[in-house]
């Protein structure tokens, strides 16, 4: 009996892991595709951080080599609390700079005593189909919501988002309930991960990791 414990064991042991993590150096430069942006090196206390530079449209910073369909996508960012000024996520199963699935977050909405605006916190899109004009007229409230638990719109929070399928949830600062739970409007189901920034945006990230 112990000899088949000990075998059974070893065979379990050897088995591949069926969440393979990778994490890649946010200050290796040649690992990324940066569109739209400069980005810029730094270190915060213990994080090893990127920051990305302003421009009016649209940038990313796009992981080369690495396909992305299913699991999920951690990271630290932050933002700033000013008006229309800090739109910050990742973009995913990415085919181009035009054709993505994008979870974004708006700080200064985080604590925005107008409580229009304070449900407008997280954002889904799918471009170029289905843009946020469009999800807030179409369906509102459905691609969008208030975040909890609230992070300081200044400050660094950590962001998890899952992909399972269809179902796509956006977790905040380790919360056990999502701030956004959303069924996946695109056609695909697979492709790149890119670390976005909405125009006039400058957002910081640090401790970026996928788990397929």
């Amino acid at each position: 009996m112990k000899f088949l414990l000990a075998t059974i064991l070893v065979f379990i042991t050897s088995l591949p892991s069926l969440a393979q993590t990778i994490r890649p150096d946010l200050h290796d430069l040649n690992i990324w595709e940066v569109q739209n942006r400069k980005v810029e090196a730094f270190t915060d206390g213990d994080k090893k951080a990127i920051r990305f530079s302003v421009a009016e449209d649209e940038g990313f910073m796009l992981l080369k080599g690495y396909t992305f369909s299913e699991g999920s996508i951690e990271f630290d960012v932050k933002g700033k609390n000013v008006l229309q000024q800090s739109f910050i996520g990742v973009a995913f199963h990415v085919q181009d700079f035009k054709t993505n699935e994008v979870v974004y977050f708006r700080p200064f909405n985080f604590m925005n005593p107008d409580t229009v605006r304070r449900p407008r916190s997280v954002q889904y899109t799918s471009m170029p189909d289905n843009p946020w004009p469009k999800l807030r007229e179409s369906f509102p409230g459905k691609y969008e919501n208030k975040v909890n638990p609230v992070p300081n719109p200044d400050d660094w929070f950590h962001v998890r988002i899952t992909v399972s399928g269809k179902l796509i949830k956006v977790y905040v600062d380790n919360s056990p309930t999502p701030s956004l739970e959303v069924e996946s409007l695109s056609k695909f189901t697979t492709g790149k991960i890119a670390l976005w920034a909405g125009p006039m945006s400058d957002p910081s990230f640090a401790n970026f990791q996928i788990t397929k």
